[in-house]
């Protein structure tokens, strides 16, 4: 598939996604949206991505990678850090090939929560990165059910269409160390 890119107004809409999901996110984990600024993620568009967050099975992927930061010469403490890697040729063919029902903003806003779902799942403990495929399977199961109730409060005739269109059998994040 030939690289294509988010315009500034896809961008745009993009980043409102991730705001609007924070929102809905926070309010279904019942804390305030403060609180995600205690999680260590960033959000990066396919003309950012390095060789290996680039993905072609799925509209966005999750990397994790690991900071150590040196305090004193014998005490280090390291965290991890989230990248959510939106794959823009992926979800623009995907509303190219819908003819139109599926619009860009209510895909956006899914895959979004869907990806803030993981980080906390992640960074709460709830699940294991590093688990075997088949387990990671299951999780993407879990993950659209919460990310599907996450999004029962938004009333949008195109959201809708997004969910229809969009089951739990289709892949809408990966995994990636």
């Amino acid at each position: 598939m030939r690289d294509r890119f988010f315009n500034p107004s896809q961008m745009s809409l993009a980043k409102a996604a991730f705001d609007h999901a924070e929102q809905l996110v926070a309010n279904y984990y019942r804390f305030g949206r403060r609180a995600f600024q205690a999680y260590r993620y960033d959000i990066r568009t396919l003309a950012e991505l390095e060789t290996h967050e680039i993905q072609d099975g799925a509209f966005a992927h999750l990397c994790r990678y690991r900071y150590e930061k040196k305090r004193f010469p014998d005490v280090s403490r390291s965290f991890h850090f989230y990248r959510v890697c939106l794959q823009d040729n992926r979800i623009l063919d995907a509303v190219e090939r819908a003819n139109s029902f599926i619009k860009f903003a209510p895909l956006m806003l899914y895959i979004a929560a869907h990806e803030l779902v993981h980080v906390i799942r992640f960074d709460e403990g709830l699940f294991d990165f590093e688990a075997p495929q088949e387990e990671k399977i299951r999780e993407e199961e879990i993950v659209h059910s919460i990310t599907r109730q996450i999004m029962q409060p938004v009333v949008h005739h195109d959201l809708g269409l997004v969910l229809d269109c969009f089951s739990s059998q289709y892949q809408i994040g990966d995994l990636y160390n």
